[in-house]
């Protein structure tokens, strides 16, 4: 697996990334309606470009494939944590968070905040993250929950 920056190139894999792993992975704890709404079938390709580019986004590749993607902004916002639906469970999450969390503590960053899904909650916990509290977003008409988090980095 190779870890690098996000490149521009990379848009149409990474949003076909997303659109497949909420409607397989997340599917298991949100309806169809919900993920509908969260990941829809025309995601704007340059609004999520002009997002990814302006934060601290890096991807996972195995053989020239995207496998996973993260991205921080620079506030403390963990923003996005995706990972291919067929690369799960094998450490891709695990390799970026430790790349997000180092880059935080480089940028002086003491604190990650984060809008964790119901499926995602696990593997943050895991990672030493707490939850603040239970939310309600919506998206499209839906209403969703997931879960506020943070972790405090040691810097």
């Amino acid at each position: 697996m190779i870890i690098r920056r996000y490149l521009p190139k990379d848009i149409s894999e990474i949003v076909e990334l997303f659109y497949n792993t909420v409607h397989t992975v997340n599917l298991r704890d949100y309806s169809l309606s919900e993920v509908d709404a969260w990941a829809p079938k025309y995601i704007d390709k340059e609004a999520w470009n002009h997002r990814l580019s302006e934060n601290f986004t890096i991807v996972a590749e195995r053989d020239e494939i995207i496998i996973g993607f993260a991205s921080l902004t620079y506030n403390g916002y963990y923003d996005l944590l995706y990972i291919h639906k067929d690369y799960q469970g094998q450490g891709v999450a695990v390799a970026l968070t430790d790349i997000i969390e180092k880059e935080a503590v480089l940028c002086g960053i003491s604190e990650l905040t984060a809008d964790v899904s119901i499926t995602a909650k696990p593997f943050f916990e895991k990672k030493g993250y707490e939850v603040v509290g239970k939310q309600t977003v919506e998206r499209r008409g839906q209403l969703l929950t997931n879960y506020k988090m943070k972790k405090n980095l040691k810097n």
